[in-house]
């Protein structure tokens, strides 16, 4: 399995893209700012998408790929999410005012767009990947996810606070080798994490004292103004675990 990071930070300006992986050549794992890292033959390569939840750093630029490729692919694009999840984006998203519902376009029966309801729990694969849907909690509905190959695992938390759940599903699965966790402020402003359902480094640690295992830990979605503090403080505390900063452009195999 391989997964290449196009985007990791919690906000956006100069090289900052926001959350959005590529696994193999062909799936997606959210569809943030950093999509746009892709060439146009890559975007046409494009047929799944695994969205943790619906808040605009994590599908920005979801309309913008189907925009993109509408004219030149003959099968869908499959939107795997929660059943609130794909709510949230045929109300807000896909409703002619912020954007053309592509799930119509160019046509009812050959849209562009196809919606899969994905319960918690539940587990898709494509070619050699098992996807899993994992328990978090944030302000509205959401994932993390497990992608699970013939040879190891990865798991990403999507954006949440502590989540019991989410690490006991993980204390069961063999040869984990990375766990990507978000960690969104610093903490000076932990208050704003705790409210806004997002981890500090004091919470983030905290929570992870429930993981047994010793997969690597990979801190994603730093808010660009503290990212290098939020770092400082996750490596000064946390020293009994294996941290490490997620980076644009890297690529994990597993």
């Amino acid at each position: 399995m391989r997964l290449r990071i196009l985007g990791c930070s919690g906000g956006i300006g100069g090289a900052n893209r926001t959350t959005c992986f590529l696994l193999g050549d062909n799936v997606l794992i959210d569809a943030g700012t950093g999509l746009g890292e892709l060439s146009y033959d890559e975007l046409l390569r494009i047929e799944h998408v695994f969205v943790t939840h619906a808040h605009l750093d994590h599908i920005a630029c979801l309309p913008m790929l189907l925009d993109t490729v509408v004219g030149a692919r003959t099968q869908p694009v499959v939107v795997h999410a929660t059943a609130e999840t794909l709510h949230i984006l045929r109300t807000h998203i896909f409703n002619w005012q912020v954007w053309p519902d592509f799930s119509v376009i160019p046509g009812p029966d050959h849209a562009i767009l196809k919606f899969e309801t994905m319960p918690l729990g539940d587990t898709r694969q494509v070619g050699d990947a098992h996807i899993t849907a994992l328990p978090a909690l944030h302000t509205i509905p959401a994932v993390g996810y497990l992608l699970a190959g013939p040879d190891g695992a990865l798991a990403f938390s999507g954006d949440s606070a502590d989540c019991p759940a989410f690490w006991h599903a993980l204390n069961g699965v063999d040869k984990l080798k990375y766990v990507i966790l978000e960690t969104a402020f610093s903490n000076r402003e932990h208050e704003l994490a705790r409210v806004s359902r997002h981890f500090a480094p004091g919470s983030m640690i905290a929570s992870l004292g429930r993981y047994t295992g010793d997969a690597e830990i990979l801190i994603t979605h730093l808010k660009p103004q503290d990212a290098d503090l939020t770092m400082q403080e996750i490596m000064r505390d946390g020293a009994l675990y294996p941290f490490s900063r997620l980076q644009q452009g890297q690529v994990l195999e597993f």
